[in-house]
Parts: C-alpha cells; structure tokens; sequence
C-alpha cells in the first residue's frame, strides 16, 4: 500500500511539473527572444540619434568615435548616404542573428546584429533553473508521499493486528488513536468490540465458575443416593432412595436453568409466593449427612408457616451455599433461625466458628474472596441469586458469622407496561 499511495502521489506530481513546466518553458523562451529583439532595436535607435547629433554638429562619425558605443558582441553597421558604410564590432560568424534596424533624421541607416546563441545561453539558464525547482518538487513530492503513506499504513496494520488479537481470542481494547477521522471510526468500533468480547468471555467464564461450584454438591449429594440404591437390596430403601434421588435431579436442573438466566440477565426472577419451612426442612435433611460425618449438627427454629416471595430453587441454593459455608469454615452446631422483620421474612444461618476474619470484612461477598483455599465465588453466586428475586443476602454478625437472607412477604405484582415483576 505504501509504494502505491506512493507512485500515485509521484504521478500527480510528475503530470503537474510536466504541464506546468512545458508552458513555462515555452513563455520564458518567447520573452527571452523579444526581450532580446527588443534590446539590438533600442540598440540601433540609441546609435542613429548619436550619428544624428554628430552629423548636425558638423562632427566627424567613423568605427573610431562610435565603438565605444556598441556593447557586449554587438555589431553596428552605419549607412550615411554618399559616404562608405562605418562596421563597428566584430561581425558575427554566421548568419544566425536577431537584427535591429533604426532611421535617422539624416537619412542615414543603423542596423544592429547580435549572435543568437546568446539567446540560448539565456534560455539554457533559464531552463536549468526550471528545472532545478522542478527535481526540488519532485523530492518535496516523495517525501510529503512517504510521509503520508506512512501516516495511512502504520494505523491500518495496528487495525489488523487488532482484528487478529480479537479472532484469536485477546480482547484487549488497545485504545490507541491516528487523527484521521475515518481510521478513528474503525478503531472506536474495534475497542467496542473488543470490550463486547471481553465481557462475553468474562460472564462465559463466570458462568462456568458458578456452574462447577453449585453442581459440586448436588451431584455429590446424588452419587451418594445411588451408591445407597446400588448397596441395599430392600424394595422400600430403593424407592426412598431413588425418590429422593429424582428430587435432587429436579434441584439439579433448576440450578442449571437459574444459572444459565442469571448469565444472561442477573435481574430476572420467577418469584412466586413459597413455604420457607419446606425449603429449609428440604436444606436439613440433604445436609444432615455431611454434618454427621464430620460429628456436628444443623437444626433449625424460629417462626414457622412463614410464607415469602421468591424461586423457591433459588432460595435453596443461597441456603446451600450458607450452610456448605457454615460446614467449610465454621465450627459446632448450624442453626436455621427464621423472622419477621418489617415486610421481610428473614432466614439466619450462623454456626459456633471463629467468625469471618477481620481483613475480610465487607469482602466477603467479593468473587475470588476466600478465608480458605476454596474457590470464593459461592456468597457471591449467593447475593446474585437472591438480588434476582428482589431479596438480599447480607453478613448481620462477623464473629460468629451470622449471614440473613431476607426475602419479601409482599405478593410479586407486574406494574402496568413492566416487562418484569417488581417486588414491592
């Protein structure tokens, strides 16, 4: 593209100085030529009205009194009539000469003669400096070219790059601007377009993320029930089993579909009016077994037949996340403690640990945030599910933790021309 943007602005150039230049050359060469006629006329008229001074001064004119009249390789010759012609000047060798003729008053008769070639020389100067201001152009010309060629390729090679940083999967906004509007358009869209990637790929990894994280336990809770079926021989174990395996397959497709809607809009609930005590009874007995293995407990209490807003599956996930919390880092027995606050049910989770540590803080809700070496995104898988239905996940207490749910009373209404439901 350079050496193109590059002959082309040299074509310009060259058609321009050959156009221009021609006609210069020819005008300076015609006013050259009169200027020269011109100066052997004047030249003559100035010599006839010497002689005519001297013959009506009764003065002598011969080549001795008028050749200090004649300038440069001029030659003058002067006719007085009855007298011999007077030559002044050295007579040009060949017959190639510009020619001035003048009349006196006296009759007598002045023609001037000056050698052509020192037209040509005139000319042959003139030309040499034509074109010496023509090459000055033409490097003038390949420099401002390159310049300009360069000003235009270097941004479109950064814009491939960029386009190839993106099809390889660096979506990285370069952010890098050329001071040419239409390259800054292409660069605007590309930066756009890079950050539209980057936060595909960020929710697409998030997403992995919180699906490794919310399917690890329900699927170990499910391999345990079948390790059971496939251990016990009595009809009634196995239907219990499989029952409650189907159960978890259930919860286990709701987690799926939770959070394939929360990667595309955090903000959309099913919100419907549910029991609380099912889903923390459903919570107690799918956790009863881990925490009898490690020799603690998980029971609940507080107000019961509480009715509240919300996915009952996404519920059940924030209090599996809870209590999965409790179980990781906390110590002694987790308790399940429901109320009534305001409008709000409220469900507490709080366990006879050491608490969240003080660096943690208000982080503790933060991706990647951990007291442990765990992963650190179940809170904040937690809080985002909880937001979606119009309730919040919040630490009440750090030492011993004590996190709350809180989940609305009210009904779920739609406002009139609300494409979503509005918790109110």
């Amino acid at each position: 593209m350079r050496r193109r943007l590059i002959q082309s602005t040299l074509a310009v150039v060259l058609v321009v100085i050959a156009v221009f230049g021609v006609s210069l050359v020819i005008v300076e060469t015609r006013t050259i030529s009169n200027s020269a006629q011109e100066r052997v006329e004047l030249e003559a008229a100035r010599l006839a009205s010497i002689v005519d001074s001297r013959l009506l001064g009764a003065g002598n004119v011969d080549a001795e009194v008028l050749k200090n009249q004649v300038s440069g390789d001029r030659y003058a010759v002067i006719r007085i009539p009855g007298e011999k012609a007077i030559e002044v000047g050295t007579k040009p060798p060949t017959d190639d000469v510009i020619e001035g003729e003048a009349k006196g008053e006296e009759g007598e008769t002045v023609v001037v003669q000056e050698p052509r070639s020192s037209v040509t020389r005139e000319v042959g100067r003139t030309l040499l400096i034509i074109g010496l201001v023509a090459l000055l152009a033409v490097i003038a010309a390949v420099l401002l070219a390159i310049r300009q060629a360069n000003k235009l390729a270097s941004p479109l090679t950064d814009l491939a790059e960029t386009a190839e940083r993106l099809g390889s999967g660096d979506p990285r906004p370069r952010h890098k601007r050329y001071s040419v509007p239409e390259l800054d358009r292409v660069a605007d869209v590309l930066d756009s377009s890079a950050e539209r990637i980057a936060r595909m790929l960020t929710a697409e990894r998030r997403l992995a993320a919180d699906a490794s994280h919310q399917l690890r336990t329900p699927l170990t809770a499910l391999s345990m029930r079948l390790e059971e079926i496939t251990l016990t021989d009595d009809p009634d174990t196995v239907k219990e089993e499989a029952t409650i395996a189907l159960t978890q397959v259930e919860r286990l497709t709701d987690v799926v579909e939770r959070l394939l809607t929360n990667s595309r809009d955090p903000r959309t609930g099913s919100a419907v009016t549910f029991d609380l005590d099912e889903v923390i009874q459903q919570q107690l007995a799918e956790w009863r077994p881990a925490y009898r293995g490690v020799g603690r407990a998980i029971v609940s209490s507080g107000k019961r037949h509480l009715q509240a807003v919300g996915t009952p599956g996404a519920v059940a996930q924030v209090l599996a996340a809870l209590i999965e919390n409790s179980l990781m880092h906390g110590g002694g027995t987790v308790a399940l403690r429901t109320r009534v606050t305001g409008n709000q049910a409220v469900i507490e989770v709080t366990d006879e640990g050491p608490g969240v540590p003080a660096d943690l803080g208000a982080r503790i809700f933060e991706r990647a945030i951990s007291g442990r070496n765990s992963t650190g995104i179940g809170l904040a898988v937690a809080r985002d599910l909880a937001e979606a239905d119009g309730g919040r996940l919040e630490m009440l207490q750090a030492q011993p933790a004590v996190f709350g749910l809180f989940l609305s009373r009210t009904p779920v209404r739609k406002s009139a021309g609300a494409s979503e439901p509005t918790v109110r």
